[in-house]
């Protein structure tokens, strides 16, 4: 199977038909509004990345859909703690779901103390996988950019901070125009976990694509209907090498 660009209704609708009439949950078939379809033979292995927003998970019921892997949501900036980490963290953990957990960073306060926040909510036994910064333009962010020179003092003391602490680097989650302007040159050596909804980013060196972020998977009931669902580059013995 070749991969190709979802750039028409009617392809769109004919992939969520078969879907329904093959009767299961497919990476294909799980995301309606994404023109990205990765190609499953090419990228066997996939995922999901959660928050409070998802609510009440049953991860069993996740697993038995044939994810693999997910990204739990667990601090922002220096002060804030996502209030379903610890349940999803040792929910999750009953399963064999690969997981990690992810900071989403702040141009807006230092990176020692983001760093130590994320610390103080995950432990070193509680991730399978490399801890993530999700670094991404919010609120006026993305009309009044931060200064590289500005985000490299505050990003580069918390992804070493965080490399110390679990013996890794970490991945980055971040967009195109985010990882253009701040992580292609500084941060090259860091494993990348990309989003791309429009397109297979497949000139950038990935480890994790989110292809998708109106997936609708079945097991988690809270205010977000969607699921932000991923997939990983390589094979799945490539992943449990890796991570297990």
């Amino acid at each position: 199977m070749v991969p190709y660009k979802m750039n028409s209704f009617t392809k769109k609708l004919i992939l969520i038909i078969i879907g329904f009439l093959l009767g299961a949950v497919t990476v294909a078939a799980s995301c309606y509004f994404s023109q990205a379809v990765p190609d499953s033979d090419k990228y066997p292995v996939w995922g999901v990345d959660v928050s409070n927003y998802q609510g009440d998970i049953n991860w069993n019921e996740l697993e038995r859909q044939n994810v693999s892997f997910a990204f739990i949501k667990a601090t922002e900036g220096s002060g804030h703690t996502d209030e379903s980490v610890r349940r999803n963290l040792e929910r999750a953990a009953e399963t064999d779901i690969t997981v990690s957990a992810y900071h989403f960073f702040s141009f807006d306060s230092a990176g020692e103390t983001q760093a130590e926040n994320f610390i103080n909510s995950v432990g070193r036994d509680e991730i399978s996988m490399p801890p993530v910064v999700d670094i991404e333009y919010y609120a006026d962010k993305r009309r009044n950019k931060p200064s590289k020179e500005d985000t490299e003092k505050i990003l580069t003391p918390l992804l070493e901070r965080l490399e110390e602490y679990y013996g890794t680097k970490p991945l980055i989650y971040t967009t195109l125009p985010v990882y253009l302007r701040y992580i292609k040159d500084s941060y090259s050596e860091y494993p990348l976990w990309i989003r791309s909804v429009n397109l297979e980013p497949d000139l950038l060196d990935w480890k994790f694509w989110q292809y998708c972020d109106h997936g609708e998977l079945t097991g988690y009931v809270g205010d977000e209907k969607y699921i932000d669902i991923n997939v990983y580059n390589g094979t799945k013995e490539e992943f449990t090498e890796e991570f297990n």
